[in-house]
């Protein structure tokens, strides 16, 4: 067993409480409002990490590029996501949508990335989507959505599959920590200006459950789970780190059982075993790792 080899797993377990605390949280706020907080926080966190520690500050170049993966993965994402629920798109939709994000990472990065995958994986991916479809329908179950609403879902989709590829074929170069605080930077213009423009003069109702809340959001999820991200993209594949993300659904609905006495269905059981099937195809991929077309990925790692 690698020594890392936990690594994905813990990413995948904060992960999956990023719904959880958002409910917790989202009574009390409005969701631009307090996804501006969170990447403010979590901006400070990270000065006060680089301040302490002293990692290499990246060069301009690879600070516009972390600027640019921040942008998306961070700000742009989150900020689609919450004005998709925002504009009547279902969570249960919403979710689903952002389940394809493994699928189409994978299509994108065999296209353009240089990336091989075996019968086998693609079949993985397939069984997750589908896993991950059983998840959502068993538990909230999919409604329609109006127009604009499922155009942000859609734009949060790309932006996160953009923004993940971006990272790995383009973001390296940089220390974490400063890299992390590049990001932030970012996401904290584009969610403020989401905040400023939608939300302003919006109280915010103060208490321990939003305080827990906002505090989970920015260490476990925005400092200590960006971290372990940032580590898998470095040391694996695209393909095989978004296949972990069909894993996450199936979680909130237990947690969501656990913490709010959601219903846990029959078919939200299947769907997590289906998934879960799905990943261990993707990882296993046969039997020998996944491998890369000669040049094409040295390509991108160049431009």
């Amino acid at each position: 067993m690698r020594a890392n080899a936990w690594i994905p797993w813990v990413f995948v377990a904060l992960w999956s409480t990023g719904f959880t605390g958002a409910k917790l949280g989202l009574p009390y706020c409005g969701p631009f409002t307090f996804l501006a907080m969170r990447m403010g926080l979590a901006l400070l966190c990270f000065a006060i990490l680089a301040a302490v520690l002293r990692p290499a500050w990246p060069e301009q170049a690879q600070a516009r590029r972390q600027w640019i993966s921040g942008g998306m993965l961070h700000g742009g994402y989150l900020g689609c996501l919450f004005a998709a629920i925002k504009l009547g798109v279902p969570a249960g939709l919403a979710a689903l949508i952002m389940g394809m994000q493994p699928l189409l990472t994978a299509l994108l990065s065999w296209r353009f990335g240089g990336q091989r995958f075996r019968a086998a994986q693609w079949l993985g991916l397939g069984l997750g989507l589908a896993g991950t479809a059983l998840v959502i329908a068993g538990s909230k179950g999919i409604a329609l959505a109006g127009g604009a609403g499922a155009a942000f879902a859609a734009a949060g989709l790309l932006l996160i599959t953009g923004g993940t590829l971006y990272q790995k074929y383009r973001g390296g170069g940089a220390h974490p920590l400063t890299g992390a605080f590049h990001q932030y930077l970012a996401a904290f213009a584009v969610t403020g200006a989401l905040a400023l423009s939608f939300e302003r003069g919006q109280a915010v109702a103060w208490n321990g459950t939003f305080i827990f809340a906002l505090g989970w959001s920015v260490l476990m999820l925005s400092v200590l789970a960006v971290l372990l991200l940032m580590r898998m993209l470095r040391d694996g594949d695209v393909g095989r780190v978004a296949a972990y993300l069909y894993l996450v659904p199936g979680l909130t609905v237990v947690q969501a059982w656990w913490l709010f006495d959601e219903r846990l269905s029959a078919a939200a059981l299947g769907g997590i075993v289906t998934a879960a099937a799905g990943v261990a195809l993707v990882l296993r991929g046969g039997r020998a790792p996944l491998s890369s077309k000669p040049g094409r990925q040295n390509r991108a790692h160049k431009e």
